[in-house]
């Protein structure tokens, strides 16, 4: 009951914000170039409360869905009706463009907004997302082994795309489950390739290969008690070799694994310094543990007010070539549609945010509202982008589409938006399904 009212309590946080802000832009641009707001309303369906003020209803329909605000002459094309000043239709084509568009807009600049607040207070991120994808590690009988790739390869290309750091390789293989990828790759300075087919892991289906980075460990926390706790180990401490050995993250895991009882020297990095840290694993089952929490060695990002903007519009530059080479992928096959999230999935995740506190929240409320920005330039029919892909129609042919096929052209977006609120929600159920859409077939 807990979690059902968090879940809920985030989804409504979340789902508004971003409902307010996209309708808040249609609201304002609606009243800059003179069209009458009639309604400003959260949620669809019946409503259930609000305040009147000037022109405009402000209220809270029922359907918590999405929402939407109605203009003054919206949706009316009879040629022989009256239009008064203040309506959608005495307006130019450009102008109604704009109020259609601005939703979307808004969208997006709070993703830029936020993402810069991120960068203004600063957020530990993987130090080796931005280093060269030279492998590090190959899990025993994964894909990369079976294909002969090996430690100390530089990955170059996949499927004929560059990549420039982990954060591309992790993009591009973690996107295609169950698919056979070529990776290009220098080995001793010489180009190489190699075909090899991914797996699926996780209830989102993510693509796994197999090889890692050469990343070093950072002790997140250490558990009271602990061996580590025991020794000095501290949180931030960098873990930089065992016994004089230089050690990455999947190395270090085994080695404290199989030397339970065994005193180990770590030479750690601390706040600049180079400490040594004698530890002795304790037996736990067959392995022997530290009692640490273990993570890949991060860095504290943050800029200035100019640089964390410029920062934030690059990234949201890069995620929007994401989202929509992820569409591409997902109509041509090459991505799972585990990996698409529909209203209850956001919840979820809204929920799993909102736990890990206020910069989680906002990072993720950034992440949405881009996608939806995004989303919503679609010419499907019921999205702005369907009615701003008319209004582009008439600009070119300089006249306007008839109310029949302006009719005929929202019934079939109707069908299509219900179709895509139904595929979502059930895409979010089966997930959790062990058959996935297996499950609802008879036999």
């Amino acid at each position: 009951m807990v979690n059902f009212l968090g879940t809920l309590a985030a989804f409504v946080i979340v789902f508004g914000i971003l409902v307010f802000v996209h309708e808040f832009g249609h609201f304002f641009m609606a009243k800059l170039v003179g069209i009458r707001v009639e309604v400003f309303s959260f949620g669809y369906g019946k409503r259930l409360f609000g305040v009147k003020k000037g022109d405009t209803d402000y209220r809270v329909s029922l359907l918590p869905m999405g929402g939407y605000v109605k203009l003054l002459g919206e949706g009316m094309f009879e040629p022989e009706r009256a239009v008064a000043p203040d309506d959608m239709m005495a307006k130019t084509r450009g102008q109604r463009l704009l109020v259609m568009a601005m939703g979307s807009i808004m969208n997006i600049l709070l993703a830029v907004v936020l993402v810069a607040v991120i960068n203004l207070v600063g957020v530990p991120s993987p130090v080796y997302l931005d280093e060269k994808p030279v492998i590090g590690w190959i899990d025993k009988d994964s894909p990369a082994a079976h294909a002969g790739l090996q430690i100390d390869d530089e990955i170059v290309r996949i499927n004929d795309r560059a990549v420039k750091a982990w954060s591309d390789v992790e993009i591009a293989v973690g996107s295609r489950p169950d698919k056979k990828i070529r990776v290009e790759f220098l080995r001793d300075g010489r180009a190489a390739s190699a075909e090899l087919q991914t797996e699926s892991v996780g209830s989102y289906s993510f693509g796994y290969a197999g090889f890692k980075a050469k990343t070093l460990t950072e002790v997140q926390m250490t558990l009271p008690g602990s061996p580590a706790e025991k020794a000095g180990l501290r949180p931030g401490d960098v873990i930089l070799a065992v016994d004089g050995r230089p050690l990455f993250f999947y190395q270090f895991i085994q080695v404290i694994e199989r030397s339970a009882g065994k005193e180990l020297q770590f030479s750690v990095r601390r706040g600049g310094e180079s400490v040594t840290v004698p530890v002795t694993p304790r037996r736990e089952g067959d392995v022997g543990k530290i009692g640490i929490r273990q993570t890949a060695e991060s860095v504290l990002k943050k800029y200035g007010l100019a640089q964390a903007v410029g920062q934030s519009v690059r990234e949201n530059l890069r995620n929007t070539f994401l989202v929509v080479q992820f569409l591409k992928d997902l109509f041509t096959g090459e991505a799972s549609t585990k990996q698409l999230g529909g209203p209850l999935e956001i919840a979820n995740l809204s929920y799993a945010a909102l736990r890990m506190g206020w910069l989680a929240l906002i990072s993720w409320i950034a992440v949405i509202s881009l996608q939806l920005g995004i989303l919503n330039l679609f010419p499907i029919p019921v999205f702005d982008g369907g009615q701003i892909f008319v209004l582009i129609i008439e600009s070119i042919f300089r006249r306007d589409l008839g109310p029949k096929a302006r009719a005929i052209w929202m019934q079939i977006g109707f069908v299509i938006f219900i179709a895509l609120i139904v595929f979502v929600i059930l895409n979010d159920i089966v997930k959790k399904l062990p058959h996935g859409w297996g499950s609802l077939l008879p036999f």
